[in-house]
C-alpha cells in the first residue's frame, strides 16, 4: 500500500494541483491531509474545494482554527498579530458558512493501522495545534512532545521543514508544506509511506510547481500583505 500525507497548503491551490498530479502518477492508494488548508494564500476557496474533493480523512491545523475563530494574543508574535488578523479576515470573507463549519468540525489526530504498522498523525503535537517541534530538538523533547501513543510511525506537519528521523526503533516524519515551504527549497513537500508485508519505507517527496503562477494570483487579488507573502514564496523561508 502506498500512502501520501500532505499538509500546510495555505491557500496555494496552484501548488496543490501539482502535488495531486504527482500523486496520481505515483498511483498512491490513499491520501491523508494534516491541516492548514486555506490561510495565507491567494486561493483559499479553491484549495478547500480540492481537499474536500479527495473524499479522505482531514485533520485540523492551527491556521484552520484561526480561520474559524480568529487569532488570539500570544499565538503569534505581537508585531505580527494585527496584519495576520487582517489576512485572516480576508480569508474568512472568501469562504461560506459551509466551509467554516467544515473547518470547525475537523478532528485533530489520525490513528491508523495498515498491515500491523501503526501510524499516529497530527498537525503540531498530539496535545496542541500550536506547539513547535523543530528538526533540531533533542531526543527527549521528541519523545515527550510527539511519541505519546504507541506507534511505529509518528507523522506531523506545522513547521514547514520536512525531515525523517529514527528514535528508539520508531520513525518520526515531518512532511513539510505543500504551499509554503520554509526550508529554502521552493518546492512542495509531502511524505510517502509504502507498506508491504508488515514492513515500511518512508520518503520525503519534493514537487516543482509554478511559483510565478501563485505570485500572479496574489498580485491579481486584493490579498492584504501580499508583498510579504510573495517574498516568502520566493525565498521559501519565513
Amino acid at each position: 500500500m502506498r500512502i501520501a500525507f500532505i499538509s500546510d497548503i495555505h491557500g496555494n491551490a496552484n501548488a496543490l494541483d501539482a502535488v495531486l498530479k504527482d500523486l496520481k502518477v505515483k498511483e498512491v492508494d490513499k491520501i491523508f491531509v494534516l491541516g492548514d488548508l486555506c490561510f495565507r494564500g491567494p486561493e483559499p476557496k479553491r484549495s478547500l474545494e480540492l481537499v474536500r474533493s479527495l473524499n479522505t480523512e482531514v485533520i485540523k491545523g492551527n491556521a484552520d482554527e484561526w480561520v474559524v475563530r480568529g487569532i488570539n494574543v500570544g499565538e503569534v508574535p505581537e508585531s505580527a498579530i494585527e496584519m495576520m488578523s487582517i489576512e485572516r479576515e480576508w480569508t474568512f470573507s472568501q469562504l461560506d458558512k459551509n466551509d467554516i463549519n467544515y473547518l470547525s468540525n475537523l478532528p485533530t489526530e489520525l490513528i491508523l493501522e495498515f498491515e500491523k504498522v501503526k501510524i499516529h498523525a497530527f498537525h503540531a503535537t498530539p496535545k496542541s495545534l500550536f506547539e513547535v517541534v523543530q528538526p533540531s530538538e533533542n531526543d527527549e523533547v521528541l519523545k515527550e512532545k510527539l511519541m505519546v501513543r504507541e506507534s511505529d510511525i509518528y507523522i506531523y506537519a506545522h513547521i514547514h521543514k520536512p525531515f525523517i528521523r529514527y528514535l528508539d526503533g520508531k520513525c518520526i516524519i515531518n512532511i513539510g508544506s505543500i504551499g509554503l515551504p520554509f526550508d529554502g527549497l521552493g518546492k512542495s513537500s509531502y511524505a510517502l509511506v509504502e507498506i508491504k508485508d508488515e514492513t515500511f519505507q518512508t520518503t520525503i517527496v519534493r514537487v516543482n510547481y509554478d511559483v510565478e503562477g501563485t505570485i500572479n494570483k496574489f498580485c491579481e487579488s486584493d490579498y492584504p500583505n501580499y508583498e510579504h507573502m510573495i517574498r516568502v514564496l520566493l525565498n521559501a523561508k519565513i
